[in-house]
């Protein structure tokens, strides 16, 4: 129980003290709004970028609209419901907008958490994508069951459209295996319509998109890397795999050859990786950026100007948000039909 007191009087102290730091900052800020100093404009850059980052929340627009767990794993498993619960636990602490070891916070470099598993503002789009996809798919696959006979229609035809274009326009073109072409389709037009919707979500207003952070497009590419060398390996043999290895030269050329098509194999989907990351995030940097602006010169003037191009701006985001699942999920069939094209003569014959 004593414990317990000193905690809650250690908190309330904490509380405190950080509301007169917020106040005090909030007092410096005004007073370097009235005396117009440069370091407000890059204060609120800092704050608009801030914004495109991950948070520990459900975050839509400028409102936390509820907490999310945290989960972390340090030698055992720790839950918490949300922040505040693992704030009075004791064992982590936020530094600089990340969790790490309360033991530690005295140190140069404090701790961070072996795993850090949580459930964050980018899961939830990330599921939410899902959720959206099956509830369509679902739906559509449904009312396909009912009456297999009857001409698409509605959403129906809308989701037949799609496949279609990546089966006949992104699969069938690039992947020389009829079989892996029936096999790989689903597949693809999954990857095409995840990548979709995930970037359509940061369109939204309030939204954030999921595709702009380098862990989820290196979990796409890591699905890709691994469609694109299983295939070929099913396709062509093993052994016409590991031949490719020495990229057509002579057998003396392998500690040359080797390391450099295994280099070439990762370095495929780490160019899929950044060049997804960087994009999305791009549109989202030039439209704070153009905001921004508003608020750094303060010359609300100019305010239409900077408006209208943003919604200029915007409108092509809505083209990006299509060319990009476009060409991820192409250049992954290209580097499939590559990787079975390149030793598929070498490889048993079907």
């Amino acid at each position: 129980m004593v414990k317990d007191s000193v905690t809650t009087n250690s908190a309330e102290h904490k509380t405190d003290a950080s509301h007169t730091g917020q106040t005090q900052s909030h007092s410096t800020a005004t007073h370097e709004t009235a005396q117009h100093s440069g370091g407000e404009g890059s204060d609120v850059f800092s704050h608009l970028f801030s914004e495109l980052g991950d948070h520990n929340g459900l975050i839509i627009g400028p409102y936390k609209v509820s907490e999310l767990p945290m989960i972390f794993y340090h030698d055992q498993f720790y839950f918490y419901p949300n922040e505040k619960a693992m704030e009075q636990a004791g064992t982590f602490s936020f530094h600089h907008g990340h969790p790490v070891l309360t033991s530690t916070l005295n140190q140069k470099e404090p701790q961070k958490p072996s795993f850090d598993l949580s459930i964050t503002n980018f899961v939830f789009f990330q599921w939410l994508a899902m959720f959206l996809i099956m509830a369509v798919l679902l739906f559509v696959s449904r009312k396909f069951k009912k009456n297999p006979l009857k001409a698409p229609s509605g959403l129906q035809n809308v989701v037949d459209a799609f496949y279609c274009f990546v089966r006949d326009g992104v699969v069938k073109p690039n992947i020389p295996s009829a079989r892996a072409v029936k096999r790989l389709s689903p597949y693809f037009f999954t990857l095409f319509f995840f990548i979709l919707v995930m970037n359509m979500l940061g369109l939204i207003p309030g939204g954030h998109t999921a595709t702009s952070t380098v862990g989820v497009t290196g979990a796409l590419a890591i699905t890709a890397f691994l469609v694109i060398n299983i295939t070929a390996m099913r396709e062509s043999g093993v052994g016409a795999w590991f031949k490719h290895l020495l990229g057509g030269a002579p057998i003396y050329l392998a500690p040359i050859m080797i390391p450099i098509e295994i280099l070439s194999m990762f370095i495929k989907p780490f160019a899929l990786t950044i060049r997804l990351f960087a994009n999305m995030v791009a549109g989202h940097v030039v439209l704070l950026s153009l905001l921004g602006l508003l608020f750094y010169f303060q010359m609300f003037i100019i305010a239409p100007a900077i408006v209208g191009f943003s919604v200029f701006i915007y409108v092509i985001e809505l083209l990006v948000v299509f060319l990009q699942a476009f060409i991820f999920t192409m250049l992954t069939a290209i580097f499939t039909g590559l990787a079975i094209g390149e030793h598929g003569h070498e490889g048993h014959a079907h």
